[in-house]
């Protein structure tokens, strides 16, 4: 029976969520599979692998084949370093202590350039949040201005107008206004209250 590692898709529609399993090679996609190795969520930066990394190495050595995409996140926690350099401990040219410490090596290093990149991810985030904070306080301070600017506009005519009128009283001579009715008045007066 051909085996084969690879993935298996759960999670709803546009937010995909795998569990990496050993499965027969001739079994549906989603189907049965003969152990479950771990899960891989990709919908996170960077993204989240659980494995079993020992029972991966275990498939390997009894034949398993890996997907392509298997391959990568297998290559990625480590299992085809380990599966490599338990290789070579059953030739000979490696103890099993020596395998241990350079796996241990290179744990540590893929750690580090892990965290080197969660923080650079972390930095370019807050940089992103900073430049846009900048943009919109720049925005603001434009329609601050603009609407400073309107409002002056829409001052200045009052007051102009204020002057002009104060100008123009002291001016013109006073102008009294007589309310005396005209005889034409009083007969549209008279008219009114007849009817």
């Amino acid at each position: 029976m051909p085996v084969k590692i690879r993935l298996q898709r759960h999670g709803k529609k546009g937010k995909p969520f795998y569990w990496i399993v050993a499965a027969d090679a001739r079994a549906p996609r989603d189907g049965k599979y003969l152990e479950k190795l771990g899960s891989y969520n990709p919908n996170v930066n960077p993204a989240e692998i659980i494995l079993d990394v020992d029972g991966s190495v275990k498939w390997l050595q009894n034949g398993a084949q890996p997907t392509d995409t298997t391959r990568a996140i297998l290559s990625y926690k480590g299992v085809m370093m380990k599966n490599h350099l338990a290789g070579g401990v059953r030739k000979g040219a490696l103890t099993e202590e020596q395998a241990e410490a350079k796996f241990a090596a290179w744990l540590e290093e893929k750690a580090g350039r892990v965290d080197s990149k969660k923080e650079g991810l972390s930095k370019a985030e807050a940089k992103a949040k900073a430049d846009a904070h900048a943009a919109e306080k720049a925005v603001n301070e434009k329609r601050m201005a603009a609407a400073a600017e309107v409002e002056a506009a829409a001052n200045a005519p009052e007051e102009v107008v204020e002057e002009a009128t104060e100008e123009a009283q002291e001016a013109a001579p006073e102008v009294k206004v007589t309310t005396e009715e005209t005889p034409q008045a009083e007969e549209a007066k008279e008219d009114e209250t007849k009817a």
